[in-house]
């Protein structure tokens, strides 16, 4: 229960309860919350805007792969109207291809699962999603998805933005050439805009991490070297 408390440190005892479950501890949900009251594990709760490292993981290790890691966050911005509208951002660590850009106005802990499911149909399932404590990233629906899925979702520490700083690098430069650059009479609008930006940042924009190759020239030039290894091998 200690162990599931610190990576999940904004989760109650019925949450905990159901994780203990699905590892196969077949625990009575009232000694679950004796338990839990015992350890003070609710007192995270209580002190919600202190900022305890000693509840959370270590530094979500580096993706060595193109298909293992992708890390996820939200980007705010406003219709020229002033209505407010979010971006939720998802990158892959390795290759850093973008699978989806998903714009709206609102977006709950649903909503994030559904555009994940569109990206993992058409790009594939990673084992892991790096991911901030944000409230869509942490509710019931998403948790219960990943958990079907099959795919970890790896939380940083509280106020440690660096630990997911690929995606906060993708961040900035979408706000950089595209938030900053254009007016949004619309959602649509927006959407439109900003999925052609996504697609100039995959198939053309220069990155220095990947030796000035475009994320589709990397991912193109990887999988030639893994052809060209499996031929030697056989």
């Amino acid at each position: 229960m200690r162990e599931l408390a610190q990576a999940r440190p904004r989760f109650g005892y019925r949450r905990i309860d159901v994780l203990l479950l699905r590892d196969g501890w077949r625990v009575n949900i009232k000694r679950v919350r004796r338990l839990y009251r015992i350890e003070g594990l609710q007192l995270r709760l209580r002190t919600r805007r202190r900022k305890r490292a000693s509840l959370h993981r270590s530094v979500p290790p580096a993706a060595s792969r193109a298909d293992e890691r992708w890390s996820m966050d939200f980007v705010h911005d406003s219709l020229l109207d002033g209505r407010a509208f979010r971006a939720l951002t998802v990158i892959d660590q390795c290759s850093r291809w973008s699978p989806v850009v998903e714009v709206a106005q609102s977006m709950s802990g649903g909503a994030v699962a559904e555009a994940l499911d569109r990206a993992i149909s058409k790009h594939g399932k990673r084992n892991t999603i790096t991911v901030d404590h944000g409230t869509e990233f942490t509710s019931r629906a998403l948790d219960e998805w990943a958990y079907r899925r099959g795919i970890a979702l790896d939380f940083i520490r509280p106020g440690k933005p660096v630990e997911n700083g690929h995606i906060e690098s993708f961040n900035g430069k979408l706000r950089d050439a595209c938030l900053n650059a254009h007016q949004f009479l619309s959602i649509d609008d927006a959407r439109r805009k900003i999925e052609a930006w996504r697609m100039d940042y995959n198939l053309h924009r220069p990155h220095s991490a990947l030796r000035q190759l475009s994320p589709a020239e990397f991912l193109k030039r990887r999988s030639n070297e893994d052809e060209e290894a499996a031929l030697v091998l056989i």
